[in-house]
């Protein structure tokens, strides 16, 4: 295993680990970062430990301990750990290392997720400390320039060090309210690896197989939490129809048309059964992701494309609307309905939607508008709609997708 993927997989508890230490996720990024060089300079000549991990924790606590005697942590970090110096520069250091690991890791991705930052912030600095991506591959999986992913994540740590941000997993109703930040943060990640947004490519596997890296570690620490296991289910269920998404070429391929052989079917099964568990904490009362993770579920359990059950799916869709109202889920209701009970059904719930100001620069909308249209016949309004599709998206490969169906 390489330099980088030891950093991507050990970087997050290393930086936890130290963040309970010096109570400041700069300094503890900074101190990770050294004991990866001293491997850079010392594993070619000595040869890679056995367990890589734990040399760098060792090589961590050292620079941690030499810091602390230095009396060289910042001020604001000083004074943070002020009253532990003492016990700080004996061997119990070791041991506040060690302990809780797990803990520790939660305590980091519900701190990079912080409601005092950004959603781009809270999204850049989870990547960077909690996914181990270097601030080069944040901009190249989100097609931005590094000077930017490096000032967002910057500015992250300054608002998280300035606030003093207890490194702690918060209680009651504000733990609820920031785990559905953490959960929409690694939803967002994984949904641009899915669809990209814009550039030159339909997929970024990379961001979907961090954000899945991300579901499964929160899923492990949080055990009892559905929407954890729902959301983890739906991206599973997702990701697993992955390959046959793009032909040879790149060219997208939409979900009707896919050659289901290639599916990951040991993946369905996975999401399957984390919405299994997600399911039977919930206690029958689902959550958003649940439920759209369900709607997931009857794709990946239709051999055939013929086969979806596609009343089931618009009646998911009726209660996902109820449970969190929303545009995009009644455009989505709309294609089941449109497949369940007909063109003409599903284009008079569009028409209704085409009336919104929310809607009017969603390109997904005159997309599905001129699905529907084609299908009724109705040959020259469809053509309209799938090139007005074209001229919205930002991602190249969807734009020859719809200007090819407007052709068609």
């Amino acid at each position: 295993m390489d330099l980088a993927a030891i950093w991507r997989i050990e970087s997050p508890r290393l930086i936890a680990g130290l963040t309970r230490l010096v109570r400041d996720v700069s300094i503890a990024e900074e101190l990770a970062h050294d004991a990866m060089i001293a491997a850079m300079e010392q594993w070619p000549r000595e040869g890679t430990p056995r367990n890589p991990g734990a040399w760098l924790m060792q090589a961590a606590k050292h620079r941690a301990l030499d810091t602390l005697r230095r009396g060289q942590l910042h001020q604001r970090s000083t004074d943070a750990i002020a009253h532990q110096t003492d016990e700080a520069v004996t061997s119990d250091v070791e041991d506040k290392l060690d302990d809780d690991i797990g803990d520790d890791l939660l305590k980091l991705i519900f701190v990079s997720c912080h409601p005092l930052l950004s959603r781009e912030g809270q999204v850049a600095l989870t990547l960077r400390l909690v996914g181990g991506l270097t601030t080069p591959e944040i901009a190249r999986a989100f097609l931005q320039p590094e000077t930017t992913i490096q000032q967002r994540i910057v500015r992250a740590k300054k608002t998280l060090s300035e606030a003093n941000v207890p490194f702690e997993v918060p209680h009651g109703e504000a733990r609820h309210e920031r785990l559905e930040a953490v959960l929409g943060v690694v939803y967002l990640i994984f949904n641009e690896g899915y669809s990209a947004t814009s550039g030159d490519d339909w997929l970024r596997p990379a961001l979907c197989n961090d954000a899945l890296r991300l579901g499964r570690v929160i899923a492990g620490l949080m055990p009892d939490e559905d929407e954890v296991f729902g959301l983890l289910a739906l991206m599973e269920l997702q990701a697993s129809r992955s390959r046959a998404r793009t032909a040879a070429d790149g060219a997208p391929i939409l979900l009707l048309d896919q050659d289901r052989s290639a599916w990951d079917w040991l993946q369905i099964d996975r999401g399957l059964k984390a919405l299994d568990k997600a399911t039977t904490l919930a206690d029958g009362e689902l959550g958003a992701y649940a439920l759209q993770a369900a709607i997931a579920a009857c794709h990946g359990c239709a051999r055939q494309a013929s086969d979806t059950d596609w009343s089931r799916i618009a009646s998911l869709y009726d209660e996902l609307a109820d449970l969190t109202p929303s545009p995009i889920v009644e455009l989505n209701r709309a294609v089941a309905v449109g497949m369940a009970e007909g063109p003409a059904a599903g284009l008079a719930l569009v028409d209704e939607l085409v009336k919104l100001d929310v809607l009017k620069n969603y390109h997904l909308l005159p997309s599905v508008r001129g699905d529907l249209l084609a299908k009724l016949g109705r040959k020259e309004e469809a053509r309209a709609e799938f090139q007005r599709a074209a001229e919205m998206t930002q991602n190249q490969r969807e734009r020859e997708l719809l200007l090819k169906r407007a052709k068609e």
